[in-house]
């Protein structure tokens, strides 16, 4: 009992200190992740509040472990075939084009800073991928997510994340080494491949054969999907690890398979609120681990390694990406989204600690570097464009001999005066097909993918209590919502979030004590189920004056 009480004082120490990390990082725009480290450095090494390995703060351990296989299974969540499919060549050729260069170079530089192979390997693998995590948000904070650069920088990290997947297997062989000879990694190197293809192709037959009807059964209850989708999860984490692999490849091959059904988008918000609980905890132990005599030793290192991910991997992009034609400011703009390591950096380097390949001091080099990459290059990002206009005027980008023209958007640009149309039952469907009848642009939204197949407008598969759900179907640049939703609770949610966001919206009620209902809580127009037709409902709904005069 006494060890329990403990274990929730020491969680409620991580916790604690996250939120003020977090709130103070905000005032200076600071990423959540450095805010998190920062926070386990001063509740571990600095005031030693938390000494991990100690019960029963090791107990804190298996919550950080958790938040990695969550967060591998929803970064395998956002890698689906046709997102692949989308980004094209230059997105091919600039992944795998940074993760050569960093590989090559960050391996040179760490040997050239004295570090034996095995660690420099360690040092120059921690390099090479960027975040994910930290790049999105900020592209999402300065709305140019969906633009042009944003959708190729996002392009690239999702062909980072399947190098991920050879780099989890090497580690895996490595790791069971006994013997650090070329033989005995050779050997075990190739058994994690042999274990990874097993499981691979498990994975594959289960996507193609099992997933889809059991997941079509699941959908019809957003919990029973989360629930099942958690499932798959921890059997593919139980299945890598009877394959000798690490847990990491299993969850991530788990939000693979799930990423390929129409229901993954929904799924990703349900797991991200769970996932950033351990997530936490994770980040927070990792600056817990830190060593502060190692940071105080090799400072130089951790700054010169810095230097090469905050140059040379822009440098790099900056090189392939104007060769395929684009601007230069393009070409800028998504070059400074990479200069930062990863989380999966802080992870890659934690598993060689824990199998004994590096030494703990590796870790405190590489969370210098993670902490110095990421606070640096979200304000590279914030600031892009300031940026560019002064080196662009000092002509230090002349070098790269891109272009002056301003590119065009590609598929999936921004949408503009669309309407978007939530509850897809029958009335939803009917009002759908008329307006893009009527040459509208329509943005269907339904929690249910089933209920959008065969629709003729873009289709949202996500409940609109999440507010991404609405920032994926562009709410605030929408000329009119409308909601066909028979529940009076979601129907006035929704015109709540339309009213923040300044948008037009109709209702549909069933009977007259809900129009009423949801008259007051702020709808433009609400029409009674006495409008059954969906061309009677978009008559009605074009009194609003936002379609345009040929389409009434």
């Amino acid at each position: 009992m006494v060890g329990d009480i403990a274990f929730l004082e020491a969680l409620g120490i991580v916790t604690l200190a996250a939120a003020v990390a977090a709130l103070l990082g905000r005032v200076v725009r600071m990423p959540s992740i450095v805010s998190y480290v920062l926070a386990g450095l001063v509740i571990g090494p600095i005031a030693g509040w938390i000494v991990l390995g100690d019960e029963p703060h090791g107990a804190l351990e298996v919550l950080a472990e958790m938040g990695v296989v969550l967060l591998l299974f929803l970064v395998g969540l956002e890698l689906s075939v046709d997102r692949i499919r989308e980004v094209g060549k230059v997105a091919f050729a600039a992944g795998i084009g940074q993760v050569l260069f960093t590989t090559v170079g960050g391996l040179g530089i760490a040997y050239l800073l004295g570090f034996g192979w095995i660690d420099a390997l360690f040092i120059a693998t921690a390099l090479t991928f960027s975040s994910t995590v930290v790049v999105v948000k900020l592209l999402d904070q300065k709305g140019d997510l969906h633009s042009l650069y944003g959708r190729i920088a996002i392009g690239i990290f999702l062909v980072q994340d399947l190098v991920v997947i050879v780099i989890l297997t090497v580690l895996a062989g490595l790791g069971r080494a006994e013997a650090m000879s070329p033989g005995a990694i050779a050997t075990n190197i190739g058994m994690a491949f042999v274990g990874m293809t097993v499981l691979l192709v498990g994975v594959v037959l289960a996507a193609r054969f099992l997933l889809p009807g059991a997941l079509g059964w699941a959908v019809r209850s957003p919990r029973l999907l989360l629930i099942a989708s958690l499932s798959w999860c921890t059997a593919l984490v139980v299945a890598a690890e009877a394959l000798e692999l690490s847990v990491e490849i299993g969850a991530f091959l788990a939000g693979i398979a799930l990423a390929q059904h129409g229901a993954a988008h929904d799924l990703r918000r349900r797991t991200h609120p769970l996932m950033m609980f351990f997530v936490v905890v994770f980040f927070v132990t990792l600056g817990a681990q830190m060593e502060l005599s190692a940071a105080g030793d090799y400072w130089f290192e951790a700054l010169v390694l810095s230097l090469f991910v905050l140059i040379g991997n822009p440098f790099i992009f900056m090189v392939i990406i104007a060769r395929f034609g684009y601007s230069e400011r393009t070409s800028f703009s998504t070059s400074v989204t990479v200069a930062q390591i990863s989380e999966f950096s802080f992870i890659f380097a934690a598993l060689g600690v824990a199998t004994g390949l590096i030494h703990a001091d590796i870790l405190s080099i590489i969370a210098m570097v993670g902490v110095l990459t990421i606070a640096a290059s979200a304000y590279m990002i914030l600031y892009s464009e300031p940026l560019y206009k002064r080196l662009s005027r000092w002509g230090l980008l002349r070098m790269f001999r891109a272009g002056h023209h301003e590119d065009e958007a590609i598929g999936g640009s921004p949408l503009r005066d669309h309407v978007i149309v939530v509850g897809m039952n029958e009335v939803g469907r009917r009002v759908v097909e008329e307006l893009c009848a009527r040459g509208e642009t329509v943005v269907a939204i339904d929690s249910d993918a089933r209920v959008l197949r065969d629709l003729p407008s873009r289709c949202v598969a996500g409940d609109v209590e999440y507010p991404s759900t609405l920032d994926d179907a562009q709410l605030p640049s929408a000329k009119l919502a409308i909601t066909t939703f028979r529940g009076e609770a979601s129907a006035k949610l929704f015109v709540h979030r339309c009213q923040r966001a300044g948008v037009p919206v109709a209702a549909y009620a069933l009977d007259k004590p809900i129009a009423e209902q949801l008259a007051r809580a702020g709808s433009d127009r609400v029409v009674e189920s006495r409008a059954t037709s969906g061309e009677r409902l978009a008559d009605e709904l074009a009194a609003l004056r936002v379609f345009a005069e040929e389409h009434r």
